[in-house]
């Protein structure tokens, strides 16, 4: 059963989806956590249920996350979702170290990927349906520029800015 819930955070209000799971902490495996005037951000569907409790234990560590005591998430996310290529992508973004950053181009190369495939990889972490849990804000432009992020630059500085406060 899908269910969902919306939380304040810093960042405004956040859009969380998950399924029931008897293996996730909170009964709850997360799907998507998004963001008003985020693209492709989800839309609650008629066919969700709400149900605040049932995401208690996720809602709990983002606060801390906002709060800057908490720099490892340990969700259960729904797997399934995307292509082979956008999994594989969005598996080496969840390597990169809190208060670190990547790059584009590192990150092509640390999956073995040609400097053409370089717009392709930037693509897949755009369609990333796990904002702020899956670390894509921690991916830059090689010059160090900020580029790229569905939820709005001034979001991605905000969690890179608390990351290395």
């Amino acid at each position: 059963m899908t269910v969902y819930t919306t939380i304040d955070s810093p960042l405004g209000e956040l859009l969380l989806v998950g399924e029931t799971s008897a293996t996730a902490k909170g009964g709850t495996a997360l799907t998507s956590l998004s963001m008003p005037g985020q693209k492709g951000a989800a839309v609650v569907r008629d066919d969700w249920s709400r149900d605040d409790a049932a995401f208690d234990a996720i809602a709990a560590q983002l606060r801390s996350y906002f709060a800057g005591s908490l720099t490892h998430f340990e969700i259960e996310y729904v797997t399934g979702a995307g292509t082979d290529f956008q999994r594989k992508v969005w598996a080496a973004v969840d390597t990169v170290p809190y208060g670190t950053t990547t790059t584009y181009g590192r990150l092509a190369e640390q999956l073995g990927l040609s400097r053409a495939a370089v717009r392709a990889l930037g693509t897949a972490i755009g369609r990333n349906p796990l904002l702020v849990v899956r670390p894509c804000h921690r991916v830059i432009g090689a010059d160090g520029s900020l580029t790229g992020y569905a939820a709005g630059l001034e979001r991605k500085r905000h969690l890179l800015d608390l990351e290395t406060a």
